[in-house]
């Protein structure tokens, strides 16, 4: 886990790795010197980031085909084309905002089922069910 985030990214850190670690074999690492969730050891699926690239508090996550189109266009106050990995289509989402959290859970969700096996995606899937 990350030792010493900002005080302003605690709390927000907070939130997303309970997102992330509720998925089906979400496990956590560090990566690049911030919080990191993957699919078991691999691939990864979103990256905290605590002012990595600026001064912003925020996360990266994989998305499907279109959706970081879609939610730059939604609202770029909130959503953007994060370095290094806008070109492969990840979304970027500024923590240090107002954030409607559904949202954020939809796209953390979203990530998980971009790079997730079809067995997890179904496990996950079954879980979402109403009994």
């Amino acid at each position: 886990m990350l030792d010493r985030p900002t005080p302003e990214a605690a709390e927000p850190l907070k939130m997303l790795r309970t997102l992330c670690m509720a998925l089906p074999a979400a496990t956590e690492r560090i990566s690049h010197g911030e919080a990191a969730w993957f699919v078991r050891k691999s691939p990864q699926f979103a990256m905290f980031a605590d002012h990595h690239h600026d001064d912003r508090i925020g996360f990266v996550a994989a998305a499907p085909a279109g959706a970081q189109q879609d939610w730059l266009a939604r609202d770029p106050k909130r959503f953007y084309d994060p370095p290094y990995v806008g070109g492969r289509g990840w979304i970027g989402v500024y923590l240090d905002v107002e954030q409607d959290w559904e949202e954020v859970a939809d796209i953390v969700e979203d990530a998980y089922r971009t790079v997730a096996p079809k067995t997890l995606v179904t496990q996950l899937d079954a879980e979402r069910q109403p009994e």
